[in-house]
């Protein structure tokens, strides 16, 4: 699907122009044009950015390429290309799914392209769009950033999420620990990798955007790209502190278990210690020899089981006073 959208200099905007109408703007050299491919086909993709922009061929091929591709920026004289991930994140924080933003500022145009499923992030773009004039009011730079900047929005409620959980569990490794828990750790786990793995350029992107690298990108514009950056620092600090936290519930984790199976080893050893004189004992008198002291007596089955509990009583002191439980 293929939607546009013409911002002039003054007045109110216009949505779906003619291929006739967006030509005459973009040579107007006024305002600015937003052409978005929105799970857009092969061949949709190729009109647009090989047929009607003459973008460079290896831009086109990462945009038609399916995989996760590295966050990067490309400049190509005329026009910057950058690749920008967003993340979907499941109801149990167990996979982080990617969705991969293609976009191409130019002077007077920005041309967003995502050819994979639904990207959230777009819709809202197209709310603020109808409600909110300042967001494309400073040309097509700050349109672009305002796009990236709702990105990195969209982390902070993950992250949050994240701290929530990992608190929980926290309590959990402490109070009751389950292998349930070590599968919820090592899920926090890899779901806090995958994000630290998109952070991580992304970061560097938006502060080859923040400085005064690209001529499409105004003065005005770089103060606002720095405040994404900002926000991406944070969230990278958030992410490393929250790895930390994993790696040290982990940690307490294999130490409680670890204290809990030497308290059942402890106990184990205990019963057997006890019963092992108990087992001489009725060893010695299950003997079949005729002549027994005690055989023949009345008393003298009450007389071993006194001896039993004498025994046990005993050793169970003795484990007591050399602190052994």
């Amino acid at each position: 699907m293929i939607k546009n959208c013409y911002f002039p200099p003054e007045g109110n905007y216009r949505k779906d122009l003619s291929p006739a109408e967006l030509h005459t703007a973009l040579s107007s050299g006024q305002g600015f044009v937003w052409i978005s491919l929105e799970e857009a086909s092969h061949d949709e993709v190729l009109d647009v950015l090989e047929k009607q922009f003459h973008f460079h061929p290896l831009a086109i091929e990462d945009c038609l390429s399916v995989g996760y591709q590295i966050p990067k920026v490309d400049d190509y004289v005329n026009y910057i290309f950058i690749i920008f991930q967003a993340i979907l994140a499941d109801d149990s924080l167990d996979e982080l799914q990617t969705v991969e933003l293609d976009l191409f500022l130019g002077e007077n145009y920005l041309v967003t392209c995502h050819t994979e499923q639904t990207m959230p992030v777009m819709g809202n773009i197209w709310r603020r769009v109808d409600r909110d004039s300042r967001i494309y009011s400073h040309g097509a730079d700050f349109f672009c950033h305002a796009i990236l900047d709702n990105i990195v929005d969209d982390y902070l409620p993950l992250i949050d999420e994240m701290e929530s959980e990992i608190d929980w569990i926290e309590d959990a490794v402490v109070a009751k620990p389950a292998p349930q828990t070590l599968e919820k750790l090592l899920s926090l786990k890899h779901g806090i990798m995958s994000l630290r793995r998109i952070i991580s350029p992304q970061r560097e992107v938006i502060n080859r955007l923040s400085r005064d690298e690209f001529p499409q990108i105004q003065s005005y514009s770089r103060v606002y790209f720095r405040d994404v950056y900002d926000h991406l620092i944070r969230i990278q600090d958030l992410t490393d502190a929250i790895r930390d936290v994993i790696s040290g519930s982990m940690d307490i984790y294999l130490n409680s278990t670890s204290l809990r199976l030497n308290e059942v080893m402890k106990a184990l050893t205990i019963v057997s210690t006890i019963f092992l004189p108990l087992s001489f004992v009725a060893g010695v008198f299950g003997m079949n020899f005729r002549f027994m002291p005690g055989l023949e007596s009345p008393v003298g089955f009450w007389v071993i089981s006194l001896i039993y509990v004498v025994i046990a009583v005993g050793m169970l002191a003795y484990f007591k006073f050399r602190r052994w439980f």
